[in-house]
């Protein structure tokens, strides 16, 4: 036992001198080896320090009050979980018919008597900014209570103290362009509110909101607001209670959830309830609020490190190697003096042991340091103020030796290695002759096998993605193993190179134990950036194929999100035309019942809606059953979907009844000549033959949206004004883009509708530049409108930067890799070189081979990496084809789909990548190797051997 002890001692001595003989191949398996320590520890701590504990979460979600109560938007009775995350109507949600007169309780007269009470209401609007427009949330909460102590954190400025002070979050002054002491105000409305401080709420730093004193802003921007008919402030609220004692008991949890009231109580969260107390988990199953996907992300997680340790071992490994053939002397030394095989596995393994200390301490101090600089941005990331800095040692301590293990893992097959060699040939330098390891390939062709049949499995399983992952890292490893045979195979082209190709190529193969992890380290970099570039290149086609234009190429639309601003549409139409190129432009309006300010759906007083009523007979009976397509058997729903009633428009539109002239047709490229014709007479047109019986069409006016939506419900009919109209019904195939129906002014005008400006669809001459856009946004900003402008270019791709970030990453892997390789090559053919010197070879024979020594490399790598890689995409995408069949059938069987739709997910190799990696990537590597080697050499004697 002392003497084991003492050889390791004497071991790590040996190789602790070694690795600071060799700083600068110490230093590179360091930073390669401490990177990913980096990373792991940095997230780590940035993890654990956002996790907050109970306390400082109820403080931030209650301040100091005892629970927070909000009614519930069921309006009826419910249960809820102990933490208020989750709840549901009693009696389920399958069961839950929204009652036509929601519960409304009083809260604070249904508490006991002398309890604290905080009113916490907030409401959403647009305020005016110095760059125009931004919804912002409106809240009215009395800041001096001591009952919101830590919800909010003031950071500048005081606290609001009257009517027409407010505080802002920083988050709405960095998006506004305002400060404290601007003033702000809404759009319309005269009255503006001063910003008196900043402040920030710690869960969520990047929320836009203003405060003010309790009744100074809502309500009286809410009448403001519908004086000038626009749609007001709808407010939500809760209530921060305190009601001393034991708290907010889940006895009085649950009788607030009697009269409809979701409750968060901090006794209840600190001290939860048994499961079998709380009639939720015994209605709805607690596993439907638990999250399913933990383990999975657990075991791609560990996927994913295992295969990041394995890169490292293979690219450390060769750098091991290379100190162990350089001091093969010393090795041999250490034979000579009585040492055995287990002595020069331990030096060689000391050296892994070392460097992965070594890598563990930098990689934790700078994940440490790193992490703390960098608080301040990782806050404002998350959008989540933390806790405080969570220092885990024993987690921090399991990251470090994850550094060590690898380091060791690396080291292994170089000092098994060195270990094999006799002490006459470590002390005169010759290589010996070694027997190629028959078994590994054997074990590299069932890995390779079973790994593609387990990835292939994986296609047709439940857990496809998670299997299919497994098969293909099982099938690489296989591929890894098979390295040093592939190698060999590679060596048989050489005859036909000249002689600089030839010599590196006949060296790589002759020492495959130094090529091999090289190799295996270009290609695992290599098959993972190939695997990534194939699958997101096939979603890309898919993407495109899948595509659905919005409207005609290069044909536009403009129009404004908020109906309040209609009066402002003629601005931002004249606007438009002067900074793009138009070939024509219709202008449209949308039909209006009650005030024209109201949101198109809203059910607000004084607002309505109208709409185009099918006759009966024409209705989709999917769609106009009680119970939708579940009224129906699978097949019954499959023939429907065939029925000309149920055809549906790929398109939508917000408002497919618009008011407009023949121009309209043009800026929707549709030619029809009955349509123009209709038109100019001052007939409707109709796209959707659904709404049309003996060439007429009718339009409902719902002045009560809420008595209609009730009708629907129920089936009977929605009650309002009919106004039928003569109609066009446009052939069968022309496309209108979710335009169903176009009424003429003069139309529109005879049948007494009432219209408001709504926008403009538009043709370009040319698409227009950067500089065009940001003139018009710039000219709507100062108008202070809020226009949307979708201006159809056909398929834009977005993940060309990511393939083009995958192939510089592993440009950079293969580089590096290769030039370890090439260093270990250099060290085992100082002979050769010194052989080519003495026989008259050129100077730079020694630069061109050791250029071509790195680019052989990098293209075994390469070749190998990109036929290893195309396994995994190929089973991720047969994978969601097999997932889109069953979703599609699904879909089919209940009506939802039609029967027929093809599945297409296809499998596209991106040729480009794989020809930047096979002659960018080679190219590079050995270029930069030829330029950092020497010319010349020394000339010396050769050794023996």
């Amino acid at each position: 036992m002392i003497s084991w002890y003492h050889s390791w001692i004497a071991a790590i001595r040996i190789a602790r001198r070694d690795a600071w003989r060799a700083k600068g191949r110490s230093i590179l398996v360091l930073a390669m080896i401490a990177l990913p320590i980096v990373g792991v520890s940095a997230a780590d701590l940035t993890m654990r320090s956002a996790e907050l504990s109970t306390a400082q979460d109820l403080e931030r979600r209650l301040g100091t009050a005892d629970a927070e109560v909000s009614v519930s938007s069921l309006g009826v009775p419910i249960l809820q979980s102990p933490d208020g995350d989750n709840y549901a109507p009693v009696g389920g949600y399958k069961a839950y018919e929204p009652p036509a007169e929601k519960m409304q309780p009083d809260i604070p007269q249904a508490l006991p008597a002398g309890t604290q009470v905080v009113k916490d209401s907030i409401g959403h609007a647009k305020l005016r900014t110095t760059h125009g427009l931004l919804e912002t949330a409106l809240r009215e909460v009395d800041t001096h209570s001591p009952l919101v102590k830590g919800r909010f954190t003031l950071d500048r400025g005081r606290l609001p103290e009257a009517a027409g002070e407010i505080i802002a979050t920083n988050a709405f002054l960095k998006e506004s362009g305002y400060f404290v002491g601007s003033r702000v105000s809404a759009r319309g409305v005269d009255a503006s509110y001063l910003i008196v401080g900043a402040y920030e709420l710690p869960n969520s730093l990047k929320e836009v909101q203003v405060i003010a004193p309790p009744g100074t802003m809502l309500t009286p921007l809410d009448k403001a607001l519908r004086a000038i008919d626009v749609p007001g402030v709808r407010a939500e609220t809760k209530y921060l209670v305190t009601v001393g004692g034991d708290g907010f008991t889940w006895n009085m949890v649950k009788e607030a959830n009697a009269k409809g009231a979701l409750v968060i109580s901090r006794a209840v969260i600190l001290d939860k309830p048994a499961d079998s107390e709380v009639p939720l988990y015994a209605q709805e199953p607690q596993d439907s609020f638990s999250d399913a996907s933990t383990t999975m992300e657990m075991a791609v997680l560990a996927t994913v490190v295992g295969l990041a340790m394995l890169e490292i071992c293979l690219l450390a490994g060769p750098a091991f190697a290379v100190g162990a053939r350089r001091s093969r002397r010393q090795l041999g030394l250490v034979g000579a003096n009585g040492g055995d095989r287990r002595h020069i596995r331990a030096i060689v393994l000391s050296g892994g042991l070392v460097i992965g200390a070594a890598a563990a301490v930098v990689g934790t101090v700078i994940g440490i340091a790193l992490t703390l600089a960098l608080r301040p941005l990782l806050e404002e990331f998350l959008g989540l103020r933390w806790g405080g800095f969570d220092v885990r040692p024993l987690e921090l301590l399991a990251i470090a030796l994850l550094a060590v293990l690898t380091g060791l893992l690396a080291a292994i097959a170089p000092a098994v290695t060195a270990s094999r060699q006799t002490v006459l040939a470590s002390l005169t330098g010759r290589r010996g002759v070694r027997r190629a390891n028959r078994v590994l390939p054997v074990i590299g062709l069932i890995a390779v096998a079973g790994g593609a049949a387990i990835a292939l499995y994986g296609t047709v399983s439940e857990t496809g993605t998670l299997v299919v992952a497994g098969g293909s890292a099982i099938a690489e490893l296989g591929v890894v193993a098979l390295t040093p045979v592939l190698v060999g195979m590679f060596g048989r082209i050489g005859r036909w190179m000249p002689l600089s190709p030839r010599l590196a190529l006949r060296d790589a193969v002759r020492n495959r134990g130094r090529t091999a992890p090289a190799v295996a380290a270009v290609l695992a970099a290599v098959a993972g950036t190939v695997a990534v570039a194939t699958y997101q290149n096939s979603q890309e086609v898919q993407a495109r194929h899948e595509y659905t234009a919005d409207l005609p190429s290069l044909h536009g639309m403009v129009s404004l999100s908020d109906n309040s601003a209609h009066k402002e549409v003629p601005a931002v139409r004249e606007a438009l035309s002067k900074e793009f190129s138009l070939s024509v432009r219709a202008d449209v309006d949308r039909l209006v019942v009650g005030r024209p300010g109201c949101d198109t759906y809203s059910a607000d007083t004084g607002c309505g809606r109208a709409e185009v009523i099918q006759p009966k007979e024409q209705r989709c009976p999917l769609f106009d059953s009680p119970h939708g397509p579940a009224d129906f058997t699978p097949e019954q729903a499959k023939e429907l979907r065939k029925d000309w009633r149920c055809a549906r428009t790929e398109h939508y539109m917000e408002n497919p009844v618009v008011v407009s002239d023949e121009k309209l047709l043009t800026a929707l490229a549709v030619t029809d000549p009955g349509a123009v014709s209709a038109l100019k007479s001052g007939k409707a047109v109709s796209f959707s033959k659904q709404n049309v019986k003996d060439d007429k069409v009718t339009i409902r006016l719902i002045t009560d949206p809420d008595a209609a939506d009730a009708a629907r419900n129920t089936g009977a009919e929605k009650p309002g004004e009919d106004k039928v109209l003569p109609v066009y019904q446009a052939p069968d195939g022309v496309q209108a883009w979710g335009v169903e129906l176009i009424l003429p002014p003069s139309a529109a005008r005879s049948a007494g509708l009432t219209t408001a400006a709504f926008g403009s669809f538009f043709a370009l001459d040319g698409a227009p530049d950067s500089e065009q856009r940001q003139r018009l946004d710039g000219l709507l900003d100062q108008m202070g409108v809020d226009a949307a402008i979708k201006i159809e270019q056909g398929y834009q791709g977005d993940n060309s930067i990511e393939v083009l970030a995958l192939t510089l990453f592993a440009g950079l892997v293969t580089i590096g890799a290769a030039g370890i390789a090439t260093g270990l090559a250099q060290a085992d053919a100082e002979a050769d070189l010194k052989t080519l010197a003495a026989v008259g070879a050129p100077p730079r024979v020694r630069r061109t081979l050791s250029g071509f020594q790195c680019g052989v490399i990098a293209l075994m790598g390469v070749i190998l990496g990109s036929a290893a890689g195309i396994l995994p995409a190929v089973g991720l995408r047969l994978a969601t084809a097999r997932e889109t069949e069953r979703f599609l059938d699904r879909a089919v069987s209940m009506g939802y789909e039609p029967a027929g739709t093809e599945v297409y997910v296809p499998i596209a190799v991106p040729w480009a990548t794989l020809g930047g990696l096979l002659i960018v990537v080679p190219l590079g590597a050995a270029l930069l190797a030829a330029l950092v080697t020497r010319s010349s050499g020394a000339l010396a004697r050769r050794a023996a051997g």
